[in-house]
């Protein structure tokens, strides 16, 4: 028995120290970029659970104080946790100026009074809720089709996933086109936005594609546009309004909604929402992110097929801001400020090309985001974009009757 204070106060220690240096492992990849793909997660992930970050730093600093006896011991491990508690506490001391920023851009572009006859159209009363991060966005039962098949190029089969409101009816259609650097993902890449979304009253198409570096572009944006003409050709079929469409996409997905809704022959579209897309891909060859995880030029490469000075045509016709003089509709912009895969910077030329150009456009930034921030859908980055990205479809889809289709 008189070994047991020992032993406990052994485990303590141990306990304290392990808890300090994991908890400021995770958290430190909320300020430092992560170099290797293998990594990515967590820089993609530590801001997103922020609030668990800082629960486990906050335990950890309590185990240190509490448990440890030994003084250089003790200093040491409060000295961990006590850095891994300011980390983990940067999103939430930007979130306030984050949401007023937004808010801002939103009215700029939308009015000041845009929210007044819409909230019955969207679901989230707050722009973020703590609760909801610790315990997930509520989502309500919806209509599930998945695994239609649209197309069939080359003997590929192409496939398509629909979301739909419980209650048959006939819903403004929203086409969601996944990311995945143009060579992998499926319509079922991000399961829970389309589930929530189709539940706020839309028909949602989840879609995909061929994959480079097989299928080069053009082939992507052929078969974006042979989805659309095939929702177009089933939309009674499918309670799809076909004259109030948006296409939303994240990474290469973005890159190919906004290419094909920015075409002059595009069907009617009735607006634009790009996560995190690449807009300008001379640029972002050129000039890639430092560091460079994934290697953004040997990516450009496979999906081209040669680099900008082997294919400078192809690269024009393939970057989005190439169209952005024409007359296009309304687009959401929304970017992490940390995104090491696609550049926050050319996101910003872009959103200046559309609206020196007469077009409606809204840039959101999220400053302490990286790319493809929404994998975690509760986390306070999504559910900034979340509240946004349904405002934006609320008053194109529902209420903006004078929305530019950009033909």
């Amino acid at each position: 028995m008189s070994t047991l204070p020992s032993f406990i106060k052994e485990v303590l220690t141990g306990s304290a120290i392990f808890l300090s240096v994991i908890g400021l492992f995770l958290s430190i990849w909320i300020v430092v970029p992560v170099p290797t793909a293998f990594l990515l997660p967590l820089g993609v992930g530590a801001p997103e659970v922020c609030h668990w970050l800082l629960l486990l730093n906050f335990t950890a600093f309590g185990v240190s104080f509490f448990g440890i006896r030994s003084h250089w011991l003790q200093y040491v491990a409060l000295g961990i946790s006590g850095v891994g508690i300011v980390l983990s506490m940067l999103p939430f001391l930007q979130l306030s100026a984050t949401q007023q920023q937004m808010q801002l851009a939103m009215e700029k572009e939308l009015g000041k009074d845009y929210l007044t006859s819409i909230e019955q159209h969207f679901g989230r009363s707050h722009r973020f809720s703590l609760v909801d991060a610790f315990q997930g966005i509520p989502t309500s039962k919806i209509r599930y089709t998945p695994n239609i098949e649209f197309a069939s190029p080359d003997s590929i089969p192409l496939r398509l996933d629909i979301y739909r409101p419980l209650q048959v009816g006939q819903y403004p259609g929203i086409v969601v086109i996944h990311g995945g650097g143009w060579q992998s993902g499926s319509p079922t890449t991000n399961a829970d936005f389309s589930r929530y979304i189709a539940a706020r009253g839309y028909t949602v198409f989840a879609i995909t594609y061929r994959y480079a570096p097989t299928y080069k572009f053009p082939a992507q944006i052929d078969d974006v546009r042979s989805a659309l003409a095939f929702i177009q050709q089933h939309a009674a079929e499918y309670e799809t309004d076909i004259n109030r469409i948006a296409l939303l996409g994240r990474s290469a997905g973005a890159h190919l909604a906004m290419l094909a809704a920015y075409q002059q022959d595009a069907p009617p579209i009735r607006a634009v929402i790009s996560y995190y897309g690449p807009s300008n891909l001379v640029k972002g060859y050129y000039e890639p992110p430092t560091p460079d995880p994934l290697n953004v030029r040997s990516v450009l490469e496979a999906f081209i097929g040669g680099t900008p000075d082997q294919l400078p045509e192809q690269y024009t016709k393939a970057s989005p801001i190439h169209y952005a003089n024409r007359s296009v509709p309304p687009t959401l912009l929304i970017h992490g400020g940390r995104d090491h895969i696609s550049r926050i910077i050319f996101t910003r030329l872009l959103f200046q090309a559309l609206q020196t150009a007469g077009n409606q456009a809204i840039l959101l930034e999220i400053p302490w985001a990286e790319h493809a921030f929404d994998y975690i859908f509760n986390g306070p980055s999504n559910q900034l974009a979340l509240y946004h990205t349904e405002s934006f479809l609320a008053w194109a889809l529902f209420e903006n009757k004078n929305v530019n289709n950009g033909v």
